[in-house]
């Protein structure tokens, strides 16, 4: 085999390999977000993640994390304020904005849930060296940071 066509070749299995990874993460997100609360859907879940690093974090900034509008955010974080799962306050900075922080209630709902998820991954990659997973979460990272600008087509 070619260089060029082993090259081809491990793109494809890259590209099969991440398609699998993508359509099992969302299948499994509607059951992340009900681990939270059973009346949450879809992507709350990695919502509350990303709040629960970043708080106090700005409406604009949780949309441009995960690539949506101000409007699409604020109904999303409405929901979830109507949960008690966040609070959102006036950014003392820029009396336009709020900051978004989980309550207690949702601190602790989230963290219970994403302990649940690190007990899976801990079982799935129980046999694999320290370094191999270190190893994964460097190379997943690498990936990560080159697929903010790709199109998804």
């Amino acid at each position: 085999m070619s260089d060029e066509a082993a090259a081809e070749e491990a793109f494809l299995a890259v590209e099969r390999e991440v398609a699998l990874l993508f359509r099992r993460g969302r299948a499994r997100a509607g059951d992340m977000s009900r681990r939270v609360h059973p009346q949450l859907e879809g992507v709350a879940y990695s919502l509350l993640g990303f709040v629960e690093e970043s708080a106090p974090v700005r409406l604009t900034d949780i949309g441009l994390h995960f690539g949506v509008g101000k409007a699409t955010i604020s109904r999303q974080i409405k929901v979830l304020e109507g949960l008690g799962l966040v609070t959102r306050e006036v950014d003392p900075l820029d009396r336009r904005s709020s900051l978004v922080s989980l309550t207690a209630d949702g601190a602790a709902r989230y963290l219970r849930a994403r302990d649940g998820r690190m007990a899976r991954f801990r079982g799935l990659m129980a046999t694999w060296e320290t370094a191999d997973v270190s190893q994964f979460a460097d190379l997943l990272q690498r990936f990560n940071e080159l697929t903010g600008d790709v199109d998804a087509d």
